[in-house]
């Protein structure tokens, strides 16, 4: 049993994942990913996420419904990473949903930072200790996350319910009425598509990209 097996809960097993797409969205929020590297742990609770459905949804990769050498994970057993580059400058995470086949990822947009505060901020090129108010910012976007837990092409594929890098139960399941719903951000080239309410939040948490 690891230092923070009782404050975060316990580790989430492989099952967590096997659920429909809308529910697993939902059921991360609240839980803390940890990662394991050889400078430290960081981790932090998950406070947003978005929703990407395959061929159901013009702002998702996979909706040609075609894998390719950059979505092939997307279309394997739920609960993988999904790493991808956006803009020439960030690397973003997904947690593979859905059955085999069908293409389905939530994107982790937002965490409020726990652990490794100091190696975070480092790898974000800037300087401990953080201006008062400005924690808030170290992960509060999914480029950001991924920066300051050092997650890039490297994790491609990986499983996410055994170290190094992983999920523990956290404060989730949530209240239904401590989560709201709204449009995802920036997918305003998918149609009718980008006014979906797929991205979910903690209602009033200060560590969330966009309330």
């Amino acid at each position: 049993m690891d230092e923070h097996s009782t404050q975060w809960g316990r580790v989430l097993g492989e099952k967590f994942f096997q659920r429909d797409t809308e529910s697993l969205a939902r059921a991360l929020l609240g839980t803390v990913l940890v990662h394991e590297t050889k400078e430290g742990t960081s981790a932090g609770r998950v406070v947003e996420v978005e929703m990407y459905r395959g061929v159901k949804d013009r702002a998702a990769h996979s909706h040609s419904g075609v894998p390719t050498a950059r979505t092939q994970v997307m279309f394997g057993a739920p609960g993988h990473a999904y790493v991808y580059f956006i803009y020439g400058m960030h690397y973003c995470l997904n947690v593979v949903a859905a059955a085999e086949g069908v293409g389905e990822a939530i994107l982790l947009r937002a965490l409020e930072p726990l652990a490794g505060l100091e190696l975070m901020t480092a790898r974000r090129h800037l300087t401990w200790p953080l201006p008062t108010g400005s924690l808030r910012t170290l992960t509060n976007g999914p480029g950001k996350l991924a920066q300051a837990l050092a997650i890039a092409k490297e994790q491609y594929g990986w499983s996410l319910w055994k170290p190094p890098l992983y999920f523990y139960t956290g404060t989730s399941p949530l209240l239904p009425e401590e989560i709201a719903e709204g449009p995802r951000v920036n997918v305003g080239y998918a149609g009718e598509a980008a006014q979906y309410p797929w991205r979910f939040w903690i209602r009033g948490n200060a560590f969330v990209s966009r309330p």
